[in-house]
């Protein structure tokens, strides 16, 4: 094969590669209020909060909050169980390098909700905080 025919880039209609970027967990209190702070957007089973660091980093970093309105000990820690596997699926192929993301759970909802339309809210909310 030559380099020519390895380059997909030069055929029409050519789809780019996947980037996928590393997720690192947020865990400073300070990191969770400088989102706080930021861009937002609400979904139907939990909250997105993101931000751009601006640290020129390669990686997205990520964390989960559930107050105890979301319910007791075992409701706030399947809710954000589910937080964390969505976020797992999504943020390496829709995340964008450099940004903080936290996703809040809301009451009755994130623990019950649909997994494949939760998945599919926080693709939708990354697009309207990207814009």
């Amino acid at each position: 094969m030559t380099p020519q025919s390895l380059d997909n880039s030069k055929t029409a209609g050519a789809q780019p590669a996947a980037v996928f970027v590393r997720v690192e967990r947020m865990k400073e209190r300070a990191d969770f209020l400088r989102a706080a702070n930021a861009l937002r957007q609400g979904v139907t089973g939990f909250h997105l909060q993101a931000r751009p660091r601006g640290d020129g980093s390669e990686t997205v970093r990520v964390g989960f909050t559930c107050s105890k309105k979301v319910g007791n000990a075992v409701a706030r820690n399947r809710a954000k169980r589910r937080l964390r596997e969505i976020a797992r699926m999504v943020l390496p192929a829709h995340g964008l390098a450099g940004w903080d993301y936290v996703l809040i759970g809301r009451r009755d909802v994130t623990a019950t909700c649909d997994f494949a339309t939760m998945q599919k809210d926080l693709i939708w909310a990354l697009g309207r905080v990207h814009k």
